[in-house]
């Protein structure tokens, strides 16, 4: 399988991580993509992508990092898009949460990572939290090659509304929490071709490890559950969902 998004360039993971990815490689884990947040994590990325055969990375700046958006930071994004192991622009979005007072902010810097995503004509990783209607509407100001809702919060209703425009799904651990009600019913609807895994490691273990460190070695849990709640067979939701990752990123 693939874990669309998991940030294992984070300091929990960097003791023996040699070993660590030795095991995701033996546990049938073929590829990690690993998220850009802010500028300071670039370079790392690369690294990482470029001793690992298995990892691939994307690059933008999290609109809780607004701050650090800058002509030196669009500059960089520029170029790394440009690496052949950067395979899209992300995680980007808006996050009205903790920023409703930044919306101006946070839509600004989303516009501009767009507009480079548009240009580049690579698929773009949105961070899309109590924020769905801003964030679909200024997505269909672009015309944009692919868009993959990282994390997804939505109900059913706005699920069916991003795959009607060929959006991509991703579905984490939340799914198996016992009061996602909305993220359960919305996965038994998403369109398999729309259907994307990922972990958002260190963040939102699924459940037997809800509360504790998460780590891509955990995606089996969130394809159970969904295979589950799909009716479907385990293997199904593994092997579609793997064909999507290779074919939206190009790996």
């Amino acid at each position: 399988m693939i874990d669309t998004h998991s940030h294992i360039n984070f300091e929990e993971y960097k003791p023996d991580f040699d070993n660590f990815i030795t095991t995701l490689k033996k546990e049938g884990i073929e590829n990690v993509i690993i998220p850009g947040v802010e500028p300071s994590t670039f370079d790392e990325i690369i690294s990482y992508c470029e001793k690992y055969e298995m990892l691939y990375g994307l690059i933008g700046v999290h609109p809780s990092e607004y701050q650090t958006y800058n002509s030196d930071a669009e500059r960089r994004i520029y170029e790394l898009t440009e690496h052949k192991k950067i395979v899209g622009i992300g995680e980007i979005g808006l996050d009205y949460h903790y920023g409703p007072d930044t919306k101006k902010e946070q839509q600004y810097i989303l516009r501009k990572q767009l507009k480079i995503a548009q240009e580049k004509q690579l698929p773009v990783v949105i961070h899309d939290r109590e924020s769905h209607e801003d964030v679909f509407n200024i997505l269909n100001e672009y015309k944009l090659k692919d868009v993959i809702f990282h994390c997804f919060s939505g109900n059913k209703e706005f699920a069916l509304k991003c795959a009607e425009k060929g959006y991509y799904i991703a579905i984490g651990g939340i799914v198996t929490f016992k009061n996602a009600k909305d993220v359960k019913e919305t996965v038994k609807v998403i369109p398999a071709e729309n259907l994307l895994l990922e972990t958002d490691a260190p963040y939102l273990a699924p459940v037997p490890y809800r509360g504790k460190l998460n780590t891509p070695l955990y995606l089996k849990y969130i394809a159970q559950e969904i295979a589950q709640l799909r009716g479907e067979a385990y293997s199904e939701i593994s092997e579609k969902t793997t064909q999507n990752a290779k074919k939206v990123f190009k790996i």
